[in-house]
């Protein structure tokens, strides 16, 4: 019955319905179109927000290990296995799609990324938290749809996305090396226990060593990849643009396929609109100190995550050959996409897709916790029963199918970002609004540096936030 209910709200999601597809879409153009295409206008001064960016107080995480810890939350199953799900079903045009979701996304992401900034608050230790429930109740008034956004938070970045990870880790595991699941998943649960313990500092310091190094490594990698194969790269690009379109003999089916796969896979890896991203803004002390420095770091994660990662990925499969003729699931099509390549590559992606995986149950963890405050449960007792719940998925994910637990993750996810999209549409005068403040700050060469009344937002932020200048 369970396995019923999942099916027939990710079907009206994703399926025959498609509503998340148009949802997303809809943000993307929305925010693109009120923001002045901001993720091109201003894609260098993206990076250049990323300059001091090392620096925090006691109160927040830095820029950049917010930064870090957002794209340990994305860097995962969705780099990897999900790309290699989009290929499978929906062949090389479901690269191109996810390239379009992505484009879009970062506007979107900016957007409620600003926002979870501007309405964060201080948990009982004195720390930022935020996040789409913070902003629904103080932006919007409104506690009863910020509850629910944070239930299905709990639901899918507390608990099954964690199982997820874990999956895959295990899966990956035991093809390569032939591992128990078992075994496996008691080592997952034990490192993530010990890091998970110290709180959002330590994740975001772990995150802040792990996460460069790994996303440098796989780049480095596909890099060396796609120089062996050069002669091969512009028949890949023409396949990739062919199928995006239908152009090939399968036509219209191709495309249709290609869209939603290639859309579906897109959101779960870089997350934007989805409502989790805003977490790890909120958290940090931004700089330039002002909301809209975060909306700008957290739409470079976007593209990183995207137009980066998961498209080393794409080169890596589809340099080997692989298409949507491929049958096999998940992670091992990259496994054996790597093997051609390297003749011992199933190791590599193994150790990659473990350590990929594991950042982001790790980060998961803070997604969840952030969202403790909003029912002041932000004690020992609260952080111990989530913390105990958290486990046992993870215990659970790593034995169960892959079909059952990509569908719970898909439902979690399509029902967050129904429902925080609802959100910042509502509360895009304010984003609007807070963004021009830093776009006139910024052309006029004063210091940009928010204060509560420097422009017109809907509801308030907590009292003592941006009330004094630093």
């Amino acid at each position: 019955m369970i396995s019923e209910i999942v099916n027939f709200i990710n079907n009206v999601l994703w399926g025959e319905g498609q509503v998340l597809i148009y949802l997303l879409i809809i943000a993307g153009v929305w925010f693109t179109v009120k923001l002045n295409f901001i993720q091109i206008r201003h894609f260098s001064h993206m990076f250049g927000v990323m300059k001091g960016s090392n620096k925090s107080d006691k109160a927040g995480i830095s820029s950049f290990q917010a930064l870090c810890t957002s794209l340990s939350a994305r860097v995962g199953t969705g780099n990897l296995a999900g790309v290699a799900v989009a290929i499978s079903l929906g062949g090389a045009g479901a690269v191109f799609w996810m390239w379009v979701i992505a484009l879009l996304g970062m506007a979107t992401g900016f957007a409620e990324s600003v926002l979870g900034q501007l309405y964060k608050v201080r948990d009982d230790n004195g720390e930022y938290r935020g996040g789409p429930a913070y902003y629904i109740q103080q932006g919007l008034n409104n506690r009863w749809l910020a509850v629910t956004f944070a239930l299905f938070l709990f639901l899918g970045y507390g608990f099954i996305f964690s199982a997820v990870q874990a999956n895959t880790i295990t899966d990956a595991l035991k093809f390569a090396y032939d591992i128990p699941t078992l075994h496996s998943g008691l080592v997952i649960i034990i490192l993530a226990a010990l890091i998970v313990v110290g709180g959002l500092r330590a994740i975001a310091r772990f995150a802040e060593w792990v996460v460069p190094f790994m996303a440098v490594g796989y780049i480095a990698v596909t890099l060396f990849i796609t120089v062996m194969n050069i002669d091969l790269v512009p028949a890949m690009l023409a396949d990739i643009f062919k199928s995006a379109f239908g152009l090939q003999e399968a036509g219209a089916g191709a495309l249709g396929a290609a869209f939603k796969n290639g859309v579906q896979r897109g959101l779960y890896s870089n997350e934007a609109g989805s409502g989790s991203v805003p977490h790890a803004a909120a958290s940090a002390t931004p700089n330039p100190n002002h909301p809209v420095s975060q909306g700008y770091v957290q739409m470079l994660g976007v593209f990183i995550d995207t137009m980066i990662l998961c498209t080393c990925t794409a080169f890596v499969i589809l340099l080997a050959g692989g298409s949507s003729s491929d049958q096999m699931e998940g992670i091992r099509l990259t496994q054996n996409a790597m093997s051609s390549h390297f003749g011992g590559g199933t190791e590599f992606v193994a150790a990659a897709i473990s350590l990929f995986a594991f950042t982001s149950v790790v980060a998961n963890y803070a997604y969840g916790e952030s969202n403790l405050h909003m029912f002041k449960l932000d004690n020992k007792i609260g952080r111990g029963c989530y913390t105990a719940g958290y486990l046992a998925m993870i215990l659970w994910g790593s034995m169960a199918a892959l079909p059952e637990v990509w569908a719970a993750a898909d439902m979690a996810l399509g029902l967050m970002t129904v429902i925080n999209i609802i959100a910042i549409g509502m509360l895009t005068p304010t984003i609007v609004a807070i963004s021009k403040d830093y776009f006139a700050k910024h052309k006029s060469g004063k210091t940009i540096e928010y204060q509560t009344g420097d422009c017109e937002i809907q509801g308030e932020s907590e009292k003592g936030i941006w009330d004094q200048r630093k």
